[in-house]
């Protein structure tokens, strides 16, 4: 799951996402793993989906700027766009619509990710 997270993290700094928005796809990510949602066949599908809602969630993404994400990350994962936008409710309700996440779950990633760069 290692090489996925830094995948988030590599497609998050390229998109100029702010750390902060890295560090909740990471949450996303790791509460999927947790829960058992991820298998072979959909870790990548999940990895983008999770960079997806952290962006929409805590970017103030403007509609070509979403675009220009998922571009990026069908690119990257080798994904389609459609399979991305499906899964996208799926995972909402996988955490429980949970998206704004407390401070006490960002923060080590937080701090992990600015001490990299």
């Amino acid at each position: 799951m290692c090489c996925l997270k830094r995948e988030i993290h590599s497609v998050g700094e390229e998109s100029s996402l702010q750390p902060v928005t890295i560090a909740m796809a990471f949450v996303y990510f790791e509460k999927l793993v947790l829960q058992g949602r991820l298998n072979k066949q959909n870790r990548k599908l999940v990895a983008a989906a999770c960079i997806l809602l952290a962006a929409k969630i805590s970017s103030d993404l403007k509609k070509q700027e979403v675009k220009q994400l998922i571009d990026k990350l069908e690119e990257r994962f080798r994904i389609s766009r459609r399979e991305l936008i499906a899964l996208e409710f799926t995972i909402l309700v996988a955490l429980e619509m949970a998206l704004y996440l407390p401070e006490s779950k960002v923060m080590p990633h937080y701090r992990r990710l600015v001490q990299q760069t």
